[in-house]
């Protein structure tokens, strides 16, 4: 396991769209079908990283707290499937089944979602407003398996409280760390 830190992609950004299947269902779903009325986030996420599985439970509780509110997620896996087969279509579904995801989990097979993005790791945040301009690209929180820092999510919720009560969010933004995507 690398520890690679997220890039930081300019504020601002519009969000790139996409057409992926969304292994739950096995349905291409498109950013503008998927998006929120009051904001997006696009999360990189895989099954197997180990930074993943750490914060797998806050990523659920974020998604159930904040969807009511208008904020929508998305999870998307770009690695390279032939060598890391853990993280493929099939066991992205039974992965999020067994962790209850409440949003799509989508497969990114061609890597190219991953590269507009410039997403580096797993986990990746994203967070986008009304109008899919990016308003933060930063780290949950401050937890990582094994540094005894609970995982309570308060960066990233920070940030979407922020955006929802339409409040500045901090540009100082420390990036996400975890595992390098997968690349082919």
């Amino acid at each position: 396991m690398a520890l690679t830190p997220s890039n930081m992609l300019p504020l601002g950004t519009i969000a790139p769209n996409f057409n992926l299947v969304d292994t739950k269902d096995n349905e291409t779903k498109s950013l503008t079908q998927l998006k929120g009325n009051k904001g997006t986030l696009v999360m990189f996420i895989c099954n197997h990283c180990p930074f993943v599985i750490h914060v797998n439970a806050a990523l659920v509780k974020l998604a159930n707290d904040y969807k009511t509110k208008g904020v929508n997620c998305i999870a998307i896996s770009s690695n390279d499937v032939e060598n890391y087969p853990q993280d493929s279509p099939d066991k992205m579904k039974i992965h999020a089944e067994e962790n209850h995801y409440p949003f799509p989990y989508l497969y990114d097979e061609t890597q190219e979602v991953a590269k507009a993005y410039d997403a580096a790791c797993t986990p990746d945040f994203f967070l986008f407003d009304e109008n899919l301009e990016l308003v933060y690209a930063g780290q949950l929180d401050g937890s990582r398996p094994g540094n005894d820092i609970p995982v309570t999510g308060k960066d990233l919720r920070a940030a979407m409280d922020a955006l929802l009560n339409n409040e500045t969010i901090n540009p100082n933004q420390k990036p996400s760390m975890g595992c390098n995507i997968k690349w082919k």
